[in-house]
C-alpha cells in the first residue's frame, strides 16, 4: 500500500446562474399618457421657441424698416400675400452698403466729419464714445476679449467659478495696479442664471486656468445652472477617469483552488 495518496480531484463547480431580470412593472394608461405628453413637450418645446424668436426678430425688423422705406417698394403691394423677411433683408443691404462706404476714402471722411460734428456735443459724445468702443471691441476680428474661458477661486479659496477672459489691464490703470511684475488680465465674471450682470476685476495671469470650451458652451452652462455641460467637459472627463484606471495596478483574482 503505497503511502502517498494521488489528489483528489477538485468537484466542477456548478455554472453560476444570473439572477433572473426583475419584470418592469406596467405602467397605467395615465403614465403612459404623462409620459408621452413630456416627451412632446421636449420635442416641441425648443423648435417652438426657436420659430418664436426668429419670427418676433423679423417682424420688429420688418416693423421698423418699412416706416424708412417708400410705400411703392413694398413687396406687399405687388404679391397676393404678405412677405415677411423683406425688413431683414433690406437692413442687411443697407449695412453692407454702408461698410463698403466707410471702407473708401469718401465714406472715411464722411464718417469722421460725423465723428467731429458729434464729439463737439456735450452729452451725446461721452455715450457716443462708450458705444463705438463697446462694438469695435466685440465685433472685431483679432480681438481675444471675451473669447477664451476660464476659471477663478472666487468667492473664496476651494471654490472655482467662471470668468470670460477680457484685454489686459491699459497703462493708466496699470500703473496704479501692484508692481510685482506679474502680469494681469481683466475677467469678467458673470452671475446666475443672468449672465448680463456681473463683476468685473483685474486678476494674476497666473491665477486663472484657461479650460478648453467655446465661450458659447460657457454661457449654456452659467445659464442653466449646470444643467447642460458642455461637451468638451465631458470628453475631459472620460479622458482623466480612462488615465485613472490605466495608471491603478492590475489586480487579479484568486481562485478557490490557489488559496487551498
Amino acid at each position: 500500500m503505497s503511502s502517498t495518496s494521488e489528489p483528489v480531484p477538485a468537484r466542477p463547480q456548478p455554472p453560476l446562474k444570473s439572477p433572473a431580470a426583475a419584470p418592469r412593472p406596467r405602467l397605467s394608461v395615465g403614465a403612459r399618457i404623462r409620459n408621452w405628453f413630456l416627451t412632446g413637450v421636449v420635442v416641441a418645446g425648443p423648435l417652438m421657441l426657436t420659430a418664436y424668436l426668429v419670427w418676433w426678430f423679423v417682424d420688429s425688423v420688418d416693423n421698423t424698416v418699412r416706416k424708412l422705406v417708400p410705400v411703392k417698394f413694398w413687396p406687399d403691394n405687388y404679391l397676393p400675400i404678405p412677405l415677411p423677411g423683406f425688413g431683414v433683408i433690406f437692413a442687411f443691404l443697407a449695412l453692407t452698403l454702408l461698410g463698403f462706404l466707410a471702407a473708401n476714402l469718401a465714406g472715411r471722411t464722411l464718417i469722421s466729419l460725423g465723428e467731429t460734428i458729434l464729439d463737439r456735443t456735450p452729452v451725446i459724445r461721452s455715450i457716443y464714445k462708450g458705444l463705438k468702443q463697446i462694438f469695435e471691441t466685440l465685433f472685431s476680428q483679432s480681438g481675444t476679449s471675451f473669447r477664451t474661458v476660464g476659471l477663478v477661486e472666487f468667492p473664496h479659496k476651494g471654490s472655482w467659478s467662471i470668468v470670460f477672459i477680457s484685454a489686459p489691464p491699459s497703462s493708466v490703470i496699470e500703473a496704479y495696479l501692484p508692481a510685482d511684475g506679474e502680469e494681469r488680465i481683466s475677467v469678467f465674471l458673470p452671475c446666475v442664471p443672468n449672465p448680463t450682470t456681473g463683476f468685473y476685476f483685474y486678476v494674476p495671469a497666473s491665477e486663472v486656468i484657461e479650460l478648453p470650451i467655446t465661450p458659447e458652451d460657457a454661457a449654456k452652462l452659467i445659464m442653466s445652472c449646470g444643467v447642460i455641460q458642455p461637451d468638451g467637459q465631458a470628453a475631459l472627463a472620460a479622458m482623466a477617469e480612462a488615465a485613472k484606471r490605466a495608471a491603478a495596478p492590475e489586480t487579479r483574482v484568486v481562485s478557490a483552488d490557489e488559496r487551498v
